[in-house]
């Protein structure tokens, strides 16, 4: 545990020394989100309908930014095999850096999206509905493309590959959240799309990281 501490530590120092890194997701997703409305009619009940899904995807494909350089960084200056051969497994240290990416993109987006979500004239009600689901459903897919990383991080430029394989497993995620924010919109309950995103949730954090191990040494070998 002392390990996952420490590496969770070492990659939030990594990643607010960088801020360009850590900006570019959330200013993708407040463009992305923000362009959408103004591209559409202004007529309230039409952005009202669209807008779930229109958040959902832009918080999708900010989620996947940046994430080449998850694992790459690591492996090129040789600290990834020095990890590999430590006592801790190799599998909760990539849940310590997969974590420690969660916090520094998937929290903010998450906190941003209930004030895109008003240029959607989304209603009130349906906020902490929106906030609940992206906060069950934003582990899933930094897992997701963690893995994606994992098992490209001995391909050069490797960005758009991990695209390639994320974005098809992201399908079950997009929909649930989609239809759990629908029906907070129209007053109906979204406690089932919620408990499927929960499940999907545990499934990742309990065996993302051991797919994500084993990938990586593939990798280094």
């Amino acid at each position: 545990m002392n390990a996952f501490a420490l590496i969770l530590r070492r990659d939030l120092k990594i990643a607010f020394r960088r801020w360009g890194e850590l900006a570019t997701p959330l200013i993708f997703f407040v463009i992305v989100a923000s362009l959408f409305p103004l591209a559409l009619s202004p007529e309230a009940y039409q952005l009202r309908d669209a807008g779930p899904g229109f958040l959902w995807i832009a918080a999708l494909l900010s989620s996947l930014l940046a994430l080449d350089g998850l694992f790459r960084t690591d492996v090129q200056d040789g600290s990834m095999e020095q990890l590999a051969l430590s006592p801790a497994p190799l599998a909760l240290i990539v849940l310590a850096k997969t974590l420690a990416h969660w916090l520094v993109s998937g929290v903010p987006l998450i906190a941003l999206a209930p004030f895109l979500a008003l240029s959607f004239y989304l209603p009130l009600e349906a906020l902490p509905v929106l906030v609940g689901a992206l906060a069950l459903a934003t582990p899933t897919l930094s897992v997701l493309a963690a893995l994606g990383a994992a098992l490209t991080v001995s391909i050069r430029g490797g960005g758009a590959i991990i695209g390639l394989l994320v974005l098809p497993l992201t399908a079950p995620v997009l929909i649930f959240g989609t239809r759990a924010t629908s029906l907070a919109i129209h007053g109906e309950p979204a406690v089932g799309p919620l408990y499927l995103l929960a499940a999907f949730a545990v499934l990742a954090i309990s065996l993302g990281p051991l797919a994500c191990a084993a990938a990586l040494r593939v990798g280094l070998e």
